[in-house]
C-alpha cells in the first residue's frame, strides 16, 4: 500500500507559514545547496505529489518551465523534470479535472478517494506544503509519515503544521539529518495499532 507523506518546512514552534509578513510568507525558511540536494534525492524516489489548490497553482506557475530557463540552477532543472513527470493529486472544491489533464482532482469524499489512491499502483505520495490539504488529511488520519525540515526560528504566530488531529498520535523517528544551516530534517512514521 502506498504511503501519504507530509513534506514540510516548519519553525521550531510548529508553524509552516508566518502570518506576520503576509498570509503565506516563507521568507524564514533556510535553504542551501546541501539541503536542496538531499531533498532532490528523496523526491526522485517518489512518483506522485499531492497539493492543495493554492500550492498547486503556485507550483504550476513556476515548475513546468523552471528548468528551461537560461539561468536555471541544477536544483531547478532536476525538480522541474521531476515535476513534469510526477502524477499530481489536488484537493480542491473549485478546480475541474476537465481543465487539468493527467491531474486527479479530489473535491469530496476525501477518506474514500485517498484510500483508493493509497491502494493504486505507484510509490508513496508526497504532500508539499499545502497546510489546508494537510489539515484535511490529518482530520481523517490519512497521513502515514512526516518529513519535517525544522528551521531554527521561533515564529510565535502563523499557520500551525499540526491541526485537526482527532486523537493523541504516537510517532516513531525513522531518520534524521542535521544541516550546517541549523535545519534538522526529522522523518517520523505514524504508529498505528496493527
Amino acid at each position: 500500500m502506498r504511503k501519504i507523506v507530509s513534506f514540510a518546512h516548519v519553525s521550531l514552534d510548529g508553524f509552516v507559514s508566518s502570518t506576520a509578513e503576509g498570509m503565506h510568507s516563507l521568507g524564514w525558511v533556510s535553504v542551501s545547496a546541501d539541503l536542496f540536494s538531499y531533498v532532490e534525492q528523496r523526491i526522485q524516489r517518489t512518483d506522485t505529489a499531492l497539493y492543495g489548490r493554492v500550492t498547486f497553482q503556485m507550483m504550476e506557475s513556476y515548475w513546468p518551465t523552471a528548468g528551461d530557463q537560461p539561468d536555471a540552477s541544477a536544483h531547478d532543472i532536476a525538480h522541474s523534470h521531476w515535476y513534469k513527470s510526477a502524477g499530481k493529486v489536488v484537493l480542491s472544491k473549485t478546480l475541474s479535472e476537465s481543465n487539468h489533464i493527467n491531474i486527479k482532482i479530489i473535491g469530496g469524499n476525501l477518506r474514500d478517494q485517498i484510500n483508493e489512491l493509497k491502494h493504486s499502483e505507484g510509490s508513496e505520495i508526497l504532500i508539499f506544503g499545502s497546510p489546508s490539504a494537510t489539515h484535511a488529511l490529518m482530520a481523517e488520519d490519512l497521513i502515514d509519515e512526516y518529513w519535517l525540515f525544522i528551521n531554527p526560528i521561533l515564529l510565535v504566530q502563523g499557520i500551525p503544521l499540526f491541526k485537526n488531529i482527532q486523537e493523541r498520535t504516537a510517532l516513531r523517528l525513522i531518520n534524521s539529518k542535521n544541516f550546517p544551516s541549523g535545519v534538522l530534517c526529522a522523518e517520523y512514521e505514524v504508529k498505528r495499532d496493527q
